[in-house]
């Protein structure tokens, strides 16, 4: 199923970097929040207001609460307004 986000709207998936203590224990990602790194999946055409400055394929900050969650074909997704991202990671 292909899903495309109207208009100042982004489809992102979470970014789990698996972390690692410094004794070399892996923690489980079950008991971490949810990440702030997302990866752009696609994005909207933009409005006047909010135009698009993100591309499919950025690294990007999202704030911890933005955004609605949804699950589709098993992967989990969110769909953020253009205004709710704040930094492109390089």
């Amino acid at each position: 199923m292909k899903l495309i986000p109207l208009g100042d709207n982004v489809l992102v998936k979470s970014v789990m970097e698996e972390e690692t203590t410094a004794s070399g224990i892996i923690l489980a990602t079950a008991t971490k929040e949810k990440s702030i790194v997302s990866e752009v999946v696609t994005v909207g055409p933009g409005t006047e207001e909010h135009p698009m400055t993100v591309k499919a394929g950025d690294k990007v900050v999202v704030g911890k609460y933005a955004g609605q969650e949804l699950k589709l074909d098993g992967q989990e997704y969110s769909i953020v307004k253009v205004g709710d991202i704040l930094a492109v990671v390089e």
